[in-house]
């Protein structure tokens, strides 16, 4: 076996490994973390593809925009929650 068929045999392990876990973690930042790993992974088998714009995107979009977007709304859900919470507990019980 040559090296490159190693290594994109590697890749496409690690791609299939980062699908499952993203779909079955419990906590949805693990998730997120995940999905992150597989769109990098994504973008360098685009560039063995020979897809440099595909792999170009697919680090941009996939990996730096979607995590970036997917992170800051799971801290303002997380905070959404702390202050509905703060509110109940000063209100006694939620109605």
């Amino acid at each position: 076996m040559e090296t490159i068929e190693i290594i994109r045999a590697t890749l496409l392990v690690m791609l299939i490994v980062c699908a499952v876990a993203a779909a079955l973690m419990k906590r949805t930042l693990h998730a997120v973390i995940c999905f992150t790993g597989y769109s990098l992974i994504m973008a360098i088998v685009w560039a063995l593809l020979e897809s440099p714009d595909l792999a170009v995107t697919e680090a941009a979009v996939g990996a730096g925009v979607s995590g970036v977007l997917f992170y800051i709304a799971l801290h303002k859900i997380g905070r959404m929650e702390a202050e509905h919470k703060d509110e109940t507990d000063k209100n006694g019980s939620e109605k």
